[in-house]
């Protein structure tokens, strides 16, 4: 298996890297990426950016936002989280199931002493009951990325006041604040190991990963960027992760909101309602999906605002590729009702 290991700390080059490698059919899957961010929050693809940060919090200290392709809820990183990322075919990967992608970095950490890692929730990896970890999944054209956070040494003060979380989400885990619910695998590790930096932490796992000894062994399978690569990841870079719309998007002042919290995700729906028609829907979330969800809201842009005509169009509508494991009739009943 092949791997790069990023020399940039910023989030927007690694994410465009990523995206860019999935795509370009110049390295061969399994792919394997690492990447370390000085400070910044990544809103998943679906969610309301200005909603789920501490705007101020962040301009005073400097975090970077951005957004990226897959689902899921907004993740803070810094120089002490690694994040890791593995490129698969899609045939050989279900969608969701992050256990399977995430089980080499798992049996990594129990061999470093975190015995008691494991896959937790929709796409969580906890120690003790807490989180360490999330996990987000995209897949196109036959290919799959999922990508996830690893804690080793993060300021969790400032996971806590850089993230708005919503109340209803902090509630239906039982817990009572988004510094509780997080912690770093630095003391749980070995004697061994305290004194890693987090570059010295990536490379533990990479050699335990690639199954070698030695990083002079490692770095055989490391894929070196070319200018051509370079130069498509810097177009990438621009056109996607530093572009103010995408990162943050434009929202109209919409008249109806329904939310709910599911298992398998938040659905947070807002519709504009002119003369009695739906004249704009956004559909907000922390979900996944193999599908884009703008498709969902252009079919419902024009439809009488009524219960039956909505329920009527939602049933003929494959919804679980929008909202992957969220119940067909919960999503009719949510945005229908």
């Amino acid at each position: 298996m092949q791997y790069i290991a990023m020399k940039t700390h910023d989030i927007r080059t690694n994410l465009a890297t990523e995206q860019y490698l999935m795509n370009s059919g110049k390295v061969s899957v399994p792919f394997m990426l690492f990447y370390i961010e000085e400070p910044c929050i990544i809103v998943g693809r679906n969610q309301n950016t200005l909603e789920e940060i501490n705007e101020d919090y962040c301009r005073e200290h400097h975090i970077t936002i951005t957004r990226r392709l897959s689902g899921g809820g907004a993740m803070y990183q810094d120089l002490g989280n690694l994040c890791f990322s593995f490129i698969v075919p899609a045939k050989d990967q279900r969608f969701g199931d992050f256990g399977k992608l995430a089980a080499p970095i798992v049996d990594a950490l129990h061999e470093m002493g975190v015995t008691g890692a494991e896959v937790n929730g929709r796409n969580d990896l906890t120690v003790d009951g807490k989180k360490f970890s999330g996990n987000a999944m995209y897949t196109r054209d036959g290919k799959t990325f999922s990508h996830g956070t690893l804690m080793f040494d993060v300021d969790t003060s400032d996971v806590a006041n850089a993230l708005h979380v919503p109340k209803d989400k902090i509630e239906s885990k039982g817990i009572k604040s988004v510094r509780s619910r997080v912690t770093n695998l630095k003391p749980y590790l070995k004697p061994e190991y305290q004194d890693l930096t987090t570059e010295g932490f990536r490379d533990e796992l990479t050699k335990r990963v690639l199954g070698v000894t030695t990083m002079a062994e490692a770095e055989t399978h490391e894929y070196q960027l070319d200018d051509e690569d370079r130069a498509a990841i810097k177009a990438i870079e621009d056109d996607l992760y530093r572009n103010w719309d995408w990162v943050y998007g434009k929202s109209p002042e919409f008249t109806v909101q329904k939310r709910k919290h599911f298992t398998n995700g938040t659905i947070d729906a807002r519709f504009q309602v002119d003369n009695g028609r739906i004249s704009e829907v956004k559909l907000y979330g922390d979900f996944f999906g193999t599908a884009d969800v703008a498709q969902l809201e252009e079919s419902l842009k024009g439809l009488p605002y009524t219960g039956d005509v909505l329920e009527e169009v939602l049933t003929n509508i494959d919804l679980n590729s929008y909202f992957a494991g969220i119940a067909q009739d919960d999503v009719v009943e949510l945005l229908a009702n």
